[in-house]
């Protein structure tokens, strides 16, 4: 392996814990209503846990209403109890054909919580952009210390490395206040 795949490996590593920090913010629930929320909540499906998207669509037809159009009616009520279980403070309603979802207003108290949340998984994401520096920089130190590679080598590559890594944490940040803001916007 030599210093250029190295720094493309940690890369790699570094995008998809920006990539994960993101997703995991879309989990965490805003005053407004969002499908994230629901379509990644695992159903207990004929005894098999299953997402929810592959049983229902998702549909946000107001600000603070979800629409659950599950694609099998037989699965409506293992699907409001995979809602109840998930603890999103929602309370679905059946009324035959969809299930609907009225989120209630973020009381002050929750919305820190979700900011603690958020802060939370933000330094989740951190911790893996640094654990991909940190592999690389061991690879890096192989290198110079088996000879494949010389000290001016190394240290540009490590250079290099410590920019990668402070762009992919500044990313998580911007990332995280924007998040912020938004669960903190009455």
């Amino acid at each position: 392996m030599d210093i250029d795949e190295i720094l493309l490996e940690a890369e790699e590593k570094m995008e998809k814990a920006v990539e994960a920090t993101r997703h995991d913010f879309g989990n965490i629930r805003t005053g407004r209503a969002n499908p994230g929320m629901f379509t990644e909540l695992l159903v207990d499906y004929y005894g098999a846990p299953t997402p929810m998207q592959q049983l229902a669509s998702v549909n946000i037809p107001e600000a603070r209403t979800v629409l659950i159009t599950p694609f099998d009616r037989s699965a409506v009520a293992e699907i409001i109890q995979a809602i109840k279980d998930a603890d999103l403070g929602v309370n679905p309603n059946d009324d035959g054909k969809v299930i609907r979802v009225v989120l209630p207003a973020l009381t002050e108290e929750r919305r820190k919580d979700y900011v603690k949340q958020a802060k939370s998984r933000a330094e989740d994401g951190r911790i893996s952009v640094r654990g991909a520096r940190r592999s690389a920089k061991d690879a890096l130190d192989k290198l110079k210390k088996d000879g494949d590679a010389g000290e001016d080598e190394v240290a540009r590559a490590e250079k290099a490395l410590d920019v990668l890594t402070k762009d992919h944490v500044e990313q998580i940040d911007r990332v995280l206040e924007a998040k912020e803001a938004d669960l903190l916007a009455v």
